[in-house]
């Protein structure tokens, strides 16, 4: 074994049943090397992942830790071989400092000491370049603070092989570029680490390595200086994918939703929406960023229907040929009566988009029960539906009935999107459409959006990737603190600009309604 080996897999399997998760799998993780995991939604990244952090165990196969045959059963296990896992959902308690945090749930003898542990954490932070307060209450920190939590806590632990699962997929271009700075300090400091992620500018640019996984199976490890995002989606998916997104020009877009000065207030009532203002046009990808909590999905559900907006806010829907109507102060039922085709991809999948109990002609009834006869339900144009998505867009499933919660993430969203789309709307808004989904998915995402464009849709476009949304979008509108900090041209900002914009340095002018 080479010496320079931190941990090594051989023929590890993991098995669900009858499915297998991870087939018979060889892996080396080296010191001083960050290693990219690669793979199609399904192909078994997280799950090879979670047996060298504890979470799952191996059906089959060995692990070595420095050259030493070892089992690791729980977490406790992996982080006594200085193994620890950075996951997507932070696990932090909201009401404790970063340094409580980090020691909680450590064995240590006599009295917790916070005076020393905030050192020791300040120690972490300078020796790696992060820039955290260790006496700062989680509430009162920004997402990539809660990463940065999440990572010394395990370093506080001792970990010399790190495992960080999409570790950017909320983080602002400068929050992405300050990470990878810590990375390379890390790998510099002879550090194994290991990220998962479906952003392949983001391994190019990191990486020393790429380990790609298919449907289970080792497919190979490459240098990253001796390839390039096409060679790396060839092996994930197989065969060729054609990597580039089209961004036709609709001739003559027209305005089909006016937001006037729209607010609304949450629960407790934090202002989430504050006089927000733009012009959705049809033939155009309105594009949406902003960092995590901003107002983006208040944004959607007001226009939906869904969330209440204050006094004073107006949304108005402009059909073809027809006078304009208001649509505050209606229920989605009373918008789809009035006329309105208005589809919605929700950021919750499974929780507000699909029932996950139910198969897909059940899911595509959803939106048509009601065109069934007295007490019947029209099942026939359902099924019909379900089947032609289910061919159309290649969702893996044994059947149009087999409950979509078995599905993997991609599957589960082709059908909601794939539903959405069906209904022939003339606004079409989506919520993170493509997070946590594989290349090949994304583009056939990405591409039935350009399609509805194309159709005089008008397509709100939510996303979390700014060089996606520099590609497909023609419009981004940037969110702050539930504010408008700028409307842009996709086809002339840059990511850099954007990312200033979602943090208001340096903000940007608000774009007039109809720009």
């Amino acid at each position: 074994m080479d010496n320079n080996c931190a941990v090594e897999l051989r023929h590890i399997t993991k098995r669900f049943g009858k499915v297998v998760a991870n087939d018979s799998i060889d892996l080396t993780i080296n010191r001083g090397e960050i290693l990219s995991l690669l793979g199609e939604n399904g192909s078994g990244k997280t799950t090879l992942m979670n047996m060298l952090a504890g979470i799952y165990f191996p059906d089959e196969g060995e692990i070595y830790v420095n050259g030493v045959l070892t089992s690791i059963r729980s977490p406790k296990d992996a982080f006594d071989n200085h193994i620890g896992m950075i996951h997507q959902h932070y696990k932090l308690v909201d009401v404790f400092t970063a340094a409580e945090n980090i020691v909680l749930g450590l064995d240590e003898p006599g009295k917790l000491d916070i005076k020393a542990a905030n050192a020791r954490v300040k120690e972490i932070c300078d020796r790696y370049g992060f820039d955290i307060d260790p006496t700062k209450k989680i509430y009162d920190m920004s997402v990539s603070q809660k990463q940065t939590v999440e990572i010394v806590k395990v370093l506080y632990r001792g970990a010399d092989t790190l495992i960080l699962d999409e570790p950017t997929a909320v983080l602002t271009p400068q929050e992405t570029e300050k990470l990878f700075n810590v990375l390379r300090n890390m790998r510099a400091d002879g550090k194994a680490i290991v990220i998962i992620t479906h952003k392949l500018h983001e391994v190019m640019s990191l990486s020393d390595k790429v380990a790609v996984l298919r449907k289970g199976q080792y497919i190979g490890t490459v240098n990253t200086s001796e390839t390039n995002p096409q060679a790396l989606t060839d092996m994930m998916v197989g065969h060729a994918v054609t990597l580039n997104i089209d961004r036709p020009r609709y001739e003559n877009p027209v305005p089909r939703l006016t937001l006037q000065d729209v607010t609304c207030y949450d629960n407790e009532g934090v202002v989430r929406l504050d006089h927000v203002s733009f012009t959705a046009m049809g033939g155009e990808i309105l594009g949406v960023a902003g960092i995590a909590g901003s107002g983006q999905r208040e944004l959607l559900e007001s226009i939906a229907g869904l969330y209440p907006v204050a006094e004073g806010s107006s949304i108005r829907y402009t059909p073809e040929g027809a006078p304009e109507s208001e649509l505050v102060g209606k229920t989605p039922m009373q918008i789809k009566k009035s006329g309105v085709a208005l589809a919605f991809v929700p950021e919750d999948r499974l929780g507000m988009g699909l029932v996950g109990s139910m198969g897909m002609t059940g899911n595509m009834m959803l939106r048509s029960w009601k065109k069934g006869k007295g007490v019947f339900v029209n099942r026939k144009d359902p099924n019909e539906l379900a089947m032609n998505i289910w061919k159309e867009l290649e969702v893996v499933t044994p059947s149009t009935e087999f409950p979509v919660r078995r599905m993997s993430g991609g599957n589960v969203q082709k059908v909601l999107v794939g539903r959405e789309i069906a209904s022939a709307p003339n606004v079409l808004m989506s919520a993170y459409a493509v997070r946590g989904l594989d290349i090949n998915t994304s583009y056939t995402i990405y591409n039935l959006m350009t399609e509805q464009k194309m159709k005089g849709v008008a397509v709100i476009f939510v996303g979390e990737d700014l060089d996606v949304l520099l590609e497909l979008c023609d419009r981004i509108l940037v969110l702050c603190g539930g504010k408008v900090s700028g409307i842009v041209d996709a086809r002339t900002a840059t990511k850099e600009e954007i990312g200033l914009m979602m943090t208001r340095v340096g903000g940007g002018k608000e774009e007039a309604v109809h720009a």
